[in-house]
């Protein structure tokens, strides 16, 4: 998995490959190694319906890297990086495997978990960077059944458990990332002579024949890529030689060279309106490490992954929430505890997740989701101190009902179109799902935020009321614009100027943790713009209102106001929370 760590507001990569490392092809060259670039829209739609309808799965990392537990001599915090980040020997890191005995491992259990959580699908590292095999394969003894006491093939014993219990299985695969054998690659480069060799080479004498012995032996619903780095054609070929005969199966679009393949894959985040025309799949930790770190006790509690399985719902996608078993083959328990609140609350309202679609309506209060189904409006209040509102919702609403208790709640509209739900006298301490029947077919009309000026003529640009374009998403009270980790993504304003336009001098409220700063950006307003560089603050959640020199204009009317990086040399721009236009003086 691409090894990213949450740092209060702002995703920073601490060492992975994305698909951006990939080589770029042509765009024949993409379609003609695309194992589904000819199947027909009908055909992509039954293939990829229970994936659609299914909303919310388990993502399970699990291999060698769990023996040391996230320590390597005298530091801590490492996850399933540890072979890379510590830079550990080959010849050292296989021989942790004599010490993996994780009797403790049972697949019923495992999947009874992801059952009672409401998760209808799981997908699980079958081998990760570290070249380690989590599956009997023919190809080498470097695998859990040949090189550890276990004797055993997890894989094959959670694809029976799964199947046994209604559940859909699929398998991540690293198909060009492997710190053990000779010609795999590796972020950062090679430490250890043992790890070279020709990266063509370990695809069509390791990587194809393990893929296709996955699939022949285990047919898994899902086969889930990582780190695409140097993929040539041939070798996506080789990597799909076999998917003719397993036409259902369901690939994400990390296998390399352009090859799209089906699902988006953000990691670690929520796109602000997810990836619309697109199957899309928020995969994300529920602690800070994807693989099994023990000092790592940073769990996300329930109510947070109930509002992030909404929010991924409410924008049309899937939540694939990762857990990270111990060596001895047990989930930890805050984990499992979180996950069954979870399903606890999915079992009273999974009506509004499972097969639904994405909300119709933009510009929601921060406070609400809308899940759709038909004629059907799901709100999803997570409070209800600042009420409901819906702005854009033409079509009537004929009732108004929770999900849960069946109670009935009152409805208005107001003049300029606005509707209003009142609240019910005892709302979910985590998310209120009201029901909203609608007297038709869905009709909305798009709103507008544009801002006007103050009573002394400035104009306050909240990052709540931003355009997001790109990975950044909002977060925190009061919002700020944080995750903003791609230089080409931007946050912009439509504002609205007195007939005779003016000159604003511009002004920021942002933060910065130390060593992050640096990006240079700049202010664009009409034809006009200034420029500045990011300063660290100390944190990322320490502020400071910082002046830009020179001034922007404006004309009368409606205009946009944007913010744009144009450098960003520490993996991060900024945490950004109000742009100021002050008339200039």
């Amino acid at each position: 998995m691409m090894n990213k760590r949450r740092m209060t507001g702002i995703l920073l990569a601490v060492g992975l490959l994305s698909c951006s490392l990939s080589l770029a092809p042509s765009i024949a060259a993409a379609q003609s190694v695309d194992p589904h670039a000819t199947e027909s829209k009908a055909e992509r739609d039954a293939r990829m319906g229970w994936w659609r309808d299914a909303r919310f799965g388990m993502f399970i990392h699990w291999g060698l890297y769990a023996v040391p537990g996230g320590v390597w001599g005298n530091k801590n915090g490492y996850g399933e990086w540890i072979m890379n980040s510590a830079k550990i020997p080959v010849a050292e890191y296989a021989a942790l495997s004599a010490k993996f005995n994780p009797t403790q491992f049972n697949a019923d259990t495992w999947v009874s978990v992801a059952k009672a959580a409401g998760m209808k699908y799981i997908v699980m590292t079958a081998k990760h960077h570290d070249g380690f095999a989590m599956y009997r394969t023919a190809v080498d003894g470097y695998n859990i059944y040949d090189a550890t006491p276990l004797k055993r093939d997890p894989i094959s014993e959670m694809t029976a458990a799964s199947k046994k219990a209604g559940v859909k299985f699929g398998v991540y695969y690293s198909q060009a990332q492997d710190w053990h054998h000779a010609g795999g690659a590796a972020y950062g480069g090679h430490w250890d002579k043992a790890q070279d060799g020709d990266l063509h080479e370990y695809v069509r004498t390791v990587a194809a024949p393990q893929v296709a012995e996955l699939l022949t032996k285990y047919n898994p619903d899902v086969l889930w890529w990582d780190t695409p780095v140097g993929m040539s054609p041939d070798d996506i070929k080789s990597l799909t030689a076999g998917f003719a005969a397993h036409p259902k199966l369901i690939a994400n679009n990390r296998l390399g060279n352009g090859v799209k393949c089906d699902t988006e894959t953000p990691e670690q985040y929520i796109p602000p309106k997810g990836f619309p025309g697109k199957d899309w799949e928020t995969c994300m930790t529920i602690n800070d490490h994807w693989g099994y770190c023990a000092s790592d006790t940073h769990f996300k509690s329930p109510v947070t992954l109930i509002h992030n399985l909404v929010d991924v719902a409410s924008k049309g996608g899937n939540y694939l929430l990762n857990v990270g078993p111990d060596a001895t083959g047990t989930i930890p328990q805050p984990e499992i505890d979180a996950l069954l609140a979870v399903g606890a609350w999915l079992k009273l309202n999974g009506e509004s997740i499972y097969g639904t679609t994405a909300s119709p309506l933009d510009r929601l209060p921060k406070n609400v989701r809308i899940t759709t189904r038909g004629t059907k409006l799901y709100l999803h209040v997570f409070d209800w101190k600042d009420g409901v509102t819906l702005p854009g919702l033409v079509t009537e609403v004929d009732s108004a009902t929770t999900l849960v208790g069946n109670v009935k709640l009152g409805v208005t509209k107001s003049v300029d179109g606005v509707t209003s739900i009142a609240a019910p006298s005892t709302p979910d301490a985590a998310d209120t799902v009201v029901v909203l029947k609608l007297k038709g077919p869905i009709e909305v009309k798009p709103v507008s935020l544009a801002i006007r000026p103050s009573a002394d003529g400035s104009f306050g640009l909240t990052a709540d009321a931003a355009e997001l374009v790109g990975a950044m998403q909002l977060e925190g009270s009061p919002s700020n614009i944080g995750y903003w980790t791609n230089v080409h993504d931007t946050a912009s304003w439509e504002v609205v100027t007195p007939a005779t336009g003016g000159n604003y001098t511009v002004s920021l409220e942002y933060a910065c943790d130390r060593g992050s700063g640096g990006s240079k950006f700049e202010i664009v307003a009409s034809t006009t713009r200034v420029s500045g560089v990011v300063e660290d603050t100390g944190s990322w959640g320490v502020y400071k209102t910082v002046t830009m020199p020179g001034t922007v204009s404006l004309p009368g009317g409606t205009s946009k106001v944007s913010i744009e990086a144009r450098t960003m040399p520490h993996g991060a721009v900024m945490n950004l929370r109000r742009v100021v236009l002050t008339p200039a003086k």
